[in-house]
Formats: structure tokens, C-alpha cells, sequence
């Protein structure tokens, strides 16, 4: 589930779709396939390179493989299956996908659409007898995440104690069938695990079988995918990796869950080679009928928004201006990110067996690098040029891109920075007298000036692709800093622990003399104290507050944007 709030856009456990279209501006499709691309060992040996420096021996790793059509360009492992235990990784290793999994519920719906079981302009009614206006949403609505349901992943403590039961389908829908609705069906797109769930329903109604059931008899098993199954299944689960998170910077067990309540949404388990023969088969026509495959790639209606972008299952983006259908998944333990860029027919396989990320790149960063590599279009590498103390420090300035949108220059410890309303900091790199790349290595921004040579704008490349949306240099003086106080460990030891709030699941954990939060699947964060209980995040401008006391704090109170967000302690 993909939400817009405090220390980063948070990466839901059960998955959300990685990479989605920046609202600012999403670069026009450029349908050509790559004229040079890059011979096969050559790709071998930069994805080799890359993967090295990233994902240390002794530490969770990932299995990664990259083709060309049929072809494997590079096909490996790097780190731990189990760090505990100290096994390798090898490429042929079984990981949970998460969300990945929903492009196989997609699949499996439409699959029945060809077969006259169902229709896409259905009503959830026709499939879950009783379910509070579901004469209203459709079996579309379901699938492209525009039926305005309550995500299940969104229930207050939930994700806390009630994930780690057992749950049939009909229960599993009981949980959120209930709750309040967030839109009107089709009148918004809000990514939506919920959704995925009653998909799931809508294939073991219409097929008569269990929904992990229906998708191997109709793609594993007929397309050879003998390493994917339903994550719940004692024997798929026998040849799967261990999942991991992070304390801090120390890998640590993921936390526990029951693999019946990802569902469709995200409770299926593959490796690179069943992923690869996937990818081939629904791309080229094998899986689904052309109108069929034409409506899964297609964003409509809300769906194709502004930060959507989304077909069934599919997001539809581009990477070095080629066109690019993807979907990534996190769930408990692991992440992933499948992509298919259907010009030049690359695949990309990237699996994680950790649910963070500390001090590397996402999967989706990943895989977007391996593509461009793939392509012989690799992003450059973020070389700085030096930088005048004066000339950075007469870059400062807030720069409006519109009513709601600023992107902050200032420096910090002597490097120019740049914040994005709601949004966290990132330190620029400067490449060129008024270019600058962030160091995700992707995103990038340029300065304009007028002929006198006055700074009048910036001009923001999202991935670094496209024509870029420019943002004007208003008088409006830069936000003010919070300035942090000094506490004693014993203070900040008390507010150590896990909380939780709705989906979210944060830790707070000391390091060196400072009291540091990480969302799952997020980076840490200082928490920078104005009291013993109160404490600023600059970077993204919220403020934390934990409960006093003597004992453990038993929550803390997340403020952002407006946005009031009450975490409670974890047992």
C-alpha cells in the first residue's frame, strides 16, 4: 500500500508498487528500442560490479537475473539466504514476492473474463453476496485499485498481532468489509491490498476452487513454473530463503505473520527463473488474449492519474525514456521488483531477502539501473566538480513548482540540499556550474537564470528523464530549523522500542548519543529533542512525541503536514 506521509512515502508490508509516475511530471513514452545495446558480457560484468558493491557476503542479500528476450544476460546471488546461519544465497533460491503477486490475480481474473466467468463491469456483488455496496464496486474497480475500499494493511494494529492469524477468505474480508470506505467506487485510485483480497474472492467464486489453486493449474503448472506457489503451503515454503530486517544497521529475523492474510495481494513465492518464464509468457501473448493483455497495461479513468499510472497489476512508466511495465512488493522479510521494458524485450528480476534498506538502494533503484544497463543506456555515474562556498550559498531560496509544491535549496555542512514539501531532504551533487544530480544517482535539477545572470527557477527531471517541470524562485524566506537539545541515554533509552499505527510500524533505537526512528522498510532517521518526550525530523519537517513517564513510553504521536498520527507501544 502506497501512503504520502511522514519520513518518506512508507513502503507497506504486503507491498506496494515501487517507482510510481512522479506527480510532477511523467516523461512521454519514447517507444524506441535501444539502437546499442550492450553486449552480453559487458552487462554481465556492470550488474556483477554493481551488486558487489551494494550487498555485503556476510549480510541479507539478493538474486538477481537480467535477459534479453530469451537470452540471460546475467543470472546470480550475492549474500545470505539465512544470516544466522550463515548459508549462501544462490540464483535459484525461493523468496516471497509480495505484491508482485498481484499481476498473477490480474491475470487470473481476466483469464476468466476469455472463459464468459466473469466480466470486468461486474458488480462485487455478483461474487461476495452482502458486501456493504457492493452492488456499486466493480471487478475493474478491484484491479486497478479504484474501488475505494479500506485496505485490510490500514486498520489500526492490525499489522500488529492480528496479521500472525490464520485466516479463510470469507474471514480475511471480515476484517475490513465494515470500515468506512476512503472514496466513492471509480471516483479516486488509492492503492488498496483490500482490493486484491476480493479479487482473490472473485476467482474462487467464479472458478470453484481456491485462488492460489486456480493460478497453478492455469499458469504454473502449463508454463513450468514449478518454484512458485502460495506462500502458505508447507512444501513451497520448505525451499524458501529466511526473511530478514534491520535493528539499526544489525540484520534481525522479519517479524512473524500468517501467509494466508497477503492472499492475492501478496502471498505468493517464486524465484528468477519461474519469473523470467512469467514475464515471457504474458508479454508475448501466451498467457492472456491481445484485447485481454491490452486492458492489464493500460491505466484508466483515476488509475491513469498523476502518481498512478497503474493498469491491473502493472505499472506503467519508462526508464532512460523507454517504455517500462513494473510492479515491486515488500512484504515481512523481503523485497522485490519485477520490470519488463517491452521494446528492446528486457527483463528484470530483483529479489531481496530483507524488508530494509540500510545504507543501499531500494530494489526498484536496482533494477532501473540494470535496465538502462541492459539498454547500453547506463545512468552516469555522479562525479562532483567543485563547488564555490558563495555561488551554493546564493542558491538558497524556496523554488514553486505550484499551489501545493516547493522544493527548498539550502546548504547544509557545506553541500547544497534540497527538500520537496512534504517530503525529505536529499544533498545534491554538483556535475556542472548550475546542474546538479541527487545522489539516488537519478533525479536531477537545473538551475535557470536571466541575462543578467539572476537565478529565476529550476527546472526538476524526474529519474532524470524528459523535458523536466520547472519551478519558479519566489521571496519566500526558507523555513526555519529546529534547533535540538542534548539528552542523557537514560532519557532516550526509555523511548526505545517498536510501535504501531494502522499499517506503519516504526522502531526507535539509540545510536551513538542519538535517538534514531526507521519506518519498515524505510532509512533511519535522527530525531533531533527540543524536551525529554518532544523531537524534530528536519528533513521531512514532522515532530514526534512520546508519552512521559518514568517506565517505557507506551506511544508516541507523529505530526506532519497537518496529519496527527498516534503510534502504540508493541508488546
Amino acid at each position: 500500500m502506497t501512503r504520502s506521509l511522514l519520513l518518506l512515502s512508507f513502503l507497506a508490508c504486503l507491498a506496494q508498487p515501487f517507482a510510481a509516475a512522479s506527480r510532477e511530471a511523467r516523461p512521454a513514452p519514447d517507444a524506441r528500442a535501444s539502437s546499442a545495446q550492450a553486449p552480453a558480457a559487458d552487462v554481465a560484468r556492470q550488474v556483477e560490479s554493481l551488486l558487489a558493491r551494494s550487498y555485503p557476503a556476510d549480510a541479507p542479500g539478493v538474486a538477481v537475473l537480467v535477459a534479453r528476450g530469451d537470452t540471460v544476460l546475467y543470472r546470480g546471488a550475492h549474500g545470505r539466504a539465512d544470516v544466522a546461519a550463515g548459508t549462501p544465497l544462490k540464483p535459484e533460491d525461493r523468496f516471497r514476492i509480495g505484491s508482485v503477486t498481484k499481476q498473477f490475480a490480474a491475470a487470473g481474473v481476466l483469464k476468466l473474463v476469455e472463459a464468459g466467468k466473469v466480466k470486468l463491469d461486474d458488480p462485487l456483488s455478483k461474487y461476495v453476496p452482502g458486501y456493504p455496496n457492493g452492488d456499486a464496486i466493480t471487478v475493474l474497480q478491484l484491479l486497478n485499485h479504484t474501488s475505494g475500499v479500506k485496505s485490510y494493511t490500514g486498520i489500526s494494529g492490525h499489522m500488529a498481532g492480528p496479521i500472525r492469524n490464520d485466516l479463510s477468505t470469507t474471514q480475511l474480508i471480515d476484517v475490513f468489509k465494515d470500515h468506512p470506505v476512503d472514496f466513492a467506487p471509480g471516483a479516486e485510485w488509492s492503492y488498496n491490498n483490500s482490493g486484491y483480497v476480493l479479487a482473490g474472492a472473485v476467482i474462487e467464486a467464479a472458478s470453484g476452487m481456491p485462488w492460489h489453486e486456480y493460478l497453478r493449474i492455469a499458469f504454473f503448472e502449463p508454463l513450468g513454473m514449478r518454484d512458485t506457489g502460495d506462500g502458505h503451503d508447507p512444501a513451497v515454503v520448505a525451499k524458501q530463503v529466511a526473511g530478514h530486517t534491520h535493528d539499526g544497521s544489525k540484520p534481525v529475523p522479519a517479524m512473524p505473520l500468517s501467509m494466508t492474510q497477503p492472499h492475492a495481494a501478496g502471498a505468493l513465492v517464486s524465484n528468477v527463473d519461474d519469473l523470467l518464464r512469467w514475464n515471457r509468457a504474458l508479454h508475448e501473448g501466451r498467457v492472456l488474449e491481445s484485447e485481454s493483455y491490452r486492458r492489464m497495461i493500460t491505466p484508466e479513468g483515476a488509475a491513469a492519474g498523476p502518481g498512478a499510472n497503474y493498469g491491473f497489476g502493472l505499472v506503467a512508466d519508462t526508464v532512460r525514456n523507454r517504455p517500462q511495465l513494473q510492479h515491486g512488493g515488500g512484504i515481512f522479510g523481503f523485497s522485490t521488483q519485477l520490470s519488463y521494458l517491452p521494446g528492446p524485450d528486457i527483463t528484470v528480476v530483483v529479489l531481496e531477502n530483507a524488508d530494509t534498506f540500510p545504507g543501499r538502494e531500494r530494489p526498484s533503484a536496482v533494477a532501473r539501473r540494470l535496465a538502462a544497463i541492459a539498454l547500453g543506456d547506463p545512468y552516469p555515474a555522479s562525479t562532483p566538480i567543485a563547488a564555490d562556498a558563495a555561488a551554493l550559498k546564493a542558491m538558497e531560496g524556496v523554488y514553486r513548482f505550484d499551489a501545493t509544491t516547493t522544493r527548498t535549496l539550502r546548504v547544509v555542512d557545506g553541500r547544497l540540499t534540497a527538500q520537496r514539501s512534504g517530503s525529505v531532504r536529499s544533498t545534491l551533487v554538483p556535475i556542472a556550474a548550475d546542474d546538479f544530480l541527487y545522489e539516488d544517482g537519478f533525479n536531477r535539477l537545473t538551475l535557470q537564470r536571466d541575462a543578467q545572470g539572476r537565478i529565476t527557477g529550476m527546472r526538476f527531471f524526474a529519474n532524470g528523464e524528459g523535458e523536466g517541470v520547472v519551478g519558479a524562485r519566489t521571496a519566500e524566506p526558507l523555513p526555519v530549523e529546529a534547533q535540538g537539545i542534548a539528552l542523557p541515554r537514560e532519557a532516550l533509552e526509555r523511548l526505545v522500542g517498536n510501535y504501531t499505527a494502522s499499517d506503519m510500524l516504526m522502531k526507535t533505537f539509540v545510536d551513538g548519543t542519538s535517538l534514531k526512528a526507521q519506518l519498515v522498510g524505510q532509512p533511519a532517521f535522527t530525531l533531533q529533542a527540543s524536551s525529554p518526550v518532544r523531537f524534530a525530523v528536519p528533513e521531512v519537517g514532522a515532530e514526534v512525541e512520546f508519552a512521559g513517564g518514568d517506565g517505557p513510553a507506551v506511544s508516541l504521536t507523529l505530526r506532519q503536514g497537518g496529519q496527527v498520527i498516534e503510534f502504540k507501544r508493541m508488546p
